[in-house]
C-alpha cells in the first residue's frame, strides 16, 4: 500500500466513525421501530461498510462482513500481536481471553465461568456433543432442518456408540408454539438422553419456541442443547431467557466478527460431567476451560471480539433487532400471495427476523439463485432440502430499500415467466 492510499484509508475510516457518532445522535431519543423505518439514517451507517458494487448481497447469513469500524481495529491487533510475537503470547494472552470472555458472557447474560471462545457455532456443539458420555441405545432427538454439520455429529456418535437418532420435521409455517413442542414431546421416550434445537432455523429464519421446549423437556429429564448460530446478536434475548443446559453460536454471523471466533455456553452444573475432546488435564473437571484446549491460535481474532461487541453496542441490540426485522417484512409482505411465489417463513411476524426463504414453483432453487445472480445480480443461496425449496435471504444492517425493491421485482418477474 503507497503513502497515499494509506492516507486515504485513514482519513476514510475516521470519517465513517464521525458519520456514525452523528447519525447516531441524531435517533438518541426514537424508539427501535422508529428508527427502523428512518432510510436517512441506515444510509448513514451503510457508509461504514466497504460494499462491493457488483450484486446486491443478500446472503449476509453465512458471514456478516465487519463495519470499516471493527476491520480496522482487527487488522491493529493484528500488527500488536505480530508487533509483540511471542512476549504477548507468553505474558498477555490469557488475561486478554478472559476479558473477552467476560464482555461476551455479559452480552449473553450469564457468568464468565461459564462461556468459553471457540472457533464457530460447529465446534461449540461438537464439543458437547462429543463430551456427553454415551451409551448403547441413549437417543437424541433432533430437527431435519437442523444445521447438516450436527446431524453428521449425531451420526458420528450412532456408529462410535450405537446411539439412537430420532428426526422430527418442523412445519414451515406453524399454527402455533403447541405444534412444535408436540413434535418433539412425542418423540421422547425413557432413553432419551439430549434434545438439538435451534435456536433460529438457519435455512428459513424460523424463531423457535426454545424455553417452551426446554421446560417440557426438563420436566422428562432431558437436557437441550440450543444451535443459535443465528440467533446471538440478531434478537434481544439472555441465556436465562431460554433455560437450556448448552448454547453455541458463531460471532462471524451477526456480531460481524471476524472469522474464527465462536463462543460455547454451558450451565455450570453440566460441565463437570462433560469430556473434552482434547487431551488437558490443566483444570479442574468442573472448569469450563478444560473444553478449550486448541493449542496455538489466531489470539487477534479473540481481540477483535471487542471491536464487534463496541460496534454493536453503539447500534444497539433493540435497533438492530426493529431494522432486520423491518426490512425482512419489507420484502416479504410485498410477495405473499403473489402466484406463483412459496414464502417458506412463518406467516406470524414474531417467529422471525431477518432471515426468509423464497421460492417459486415452477423453478427449481438451484435455478433461481443462479437466475438471479446472472440476470439480476443478486446475490442469495439455494436451499433444497427438508421440506424447504428456494433461496435464503439475508439482509445486513446496511442493506437498503431500494436493493430489496429490486429484488422484489426480480421475482415478481421470474414468477409470470
Amino acid at each position: 500500500m503507497d503513502k497515499r492510499t494509506f492516507l486515504k484509508t485513514v482519513t476514510g475510516a475516521a470519517v465513517s466513525y464521525a458519520c456514525l457518532d452523528k447519525a447516531l445522535a441524531s435517533v438518541h431519543n426514537l424508539e427501535p421501530q422508529t428508527v427502523a423505518q428512518d432510510e436517512t439514517f441506515w444510509a448513514e451507517i451503510r457508509k461504514g461498510f466497504r460494499l462491493k458494487p457488483d450484486y446486491i448481497n443478500l446472503e449476509n447469513g453465512y458471514y456478516l462482513m465487519q463495519s470499516e469500524e471493527v476491520l480496522e481495529g482487527f487488522i491493529k491487533n493484528v500488527r500488536e500481536i505480530n508487533y509483540q510475537a511471542s512476549y504477548y503470547m507468553r505474558t498477555r494472552q490469557f488475561d486478554d481471553k478472559k476479558e473477552r470472555r467476560q464482555q461476551l458472557a455479559n452480552l449473553l447474560g450469564c457468568s464468565v465461568e461459564e462461556v468459553i471462545i471457540t472457533r464457530n457455532t460447529t465446534e461449540s456443539l461438537d464439543t458437547v456433543i462429543a463430551g456427553l458420555n454415551w451409551q448403547k441405545d441413549d437417543e437424541a432427538i433432533m430437527a431435519e432442518q437442523d444445521y447438516g454439520a450436527m446431524l453428521d455429529m449425531f451420526k458420528l456418535q450412532a456408529r462410535r456408540y450405537g446411539t439412537v437418532n430420532k428426526i422430527v420435521s418442523i412445519p414451515n409455517d406453524p399454527k402455533s408454539d403447541d405444534e412444535i413442542i408436540a413434535l418433539y414431546e412425542k418423540a421422547i421416550t425413557d432413553k432419551t438422553k439430549l434434545i438439538l434445537v435451534s435456536h433460529m432455523v438457519n435455512i428459513t429464519g424460523h424463531i423457535m419456541p426454545v424455553k417452551r421446549i426446554c421446560d417440557m423437556a426438563h420436566s422428562k429429564g432431558v437436557e437441550v442443547l440450543v444451535d443459535g448460530a443465528h440467533a446471538f446478536a440478531h434478537i434481544d434475548f439472555k441465556i436465562n431467557d431460554l433455560s437450556c443446559d448448552y448454547y453455541g453460536s458463531s460471532l462471524h454471523k451477526w456480531l460481524c466478527c471476524p472469522l474464527g471466533a465462536g463462543l460455547l455456553y454451558i450451565k455450570k452444573e453440566k460441565i463437570e460431567k462433560l469430556w473434552q475432546m482434547f487431551g488437558d488435564m490443566g483444570f479442574k473437571d468442573d472448569d469450563i476451560r478444560k473444553l478449550n484446549h486448541t493449542g496455538t491460535h489466531p489470539v487477534h481474532t479473540d481481540l477483535a471480539i471487542e471491536n464487534a461487541i463496541n460496534y454493536h453496542k453503539k447500534i444497539g441490540i433493540e435497533r438492530k433487532e426493529a431494522r432486520l426485522r423491518y426490512l425482512q417484512n419489507y420484502w416479504t409482505d410485498k410477495l405473499r400471495g403473489v402466484p406463483h411465489i412459496v414464502i417458506n417463513t412463518p406467516t406470524d411476524k414474531k417467529r422471525s427476523c431477518a432471515i426468509a426463504n423464497v421460492g417459486i414453483d415452477t423453478l427449481k432453487p438451484a435455478d433461481l439463485a443462479k437466475t438471479l445472480l446472472e440476470k439480476y445480480k443478486i446475490w442469495t443461496v439455494a436451499i433444497d432440502y427438508a421440506n424447504v425449496k428456494g433461496v435464503r435471504v439475508t439482509p445486513h444492517l446496511y442493506t437498503s430499500v431500494q436493493e430489496l425493491d429490486t429484488f422484489v421485482a426480480a421475482l415478481k418477474a421470474l414468477a409470470k415467466g
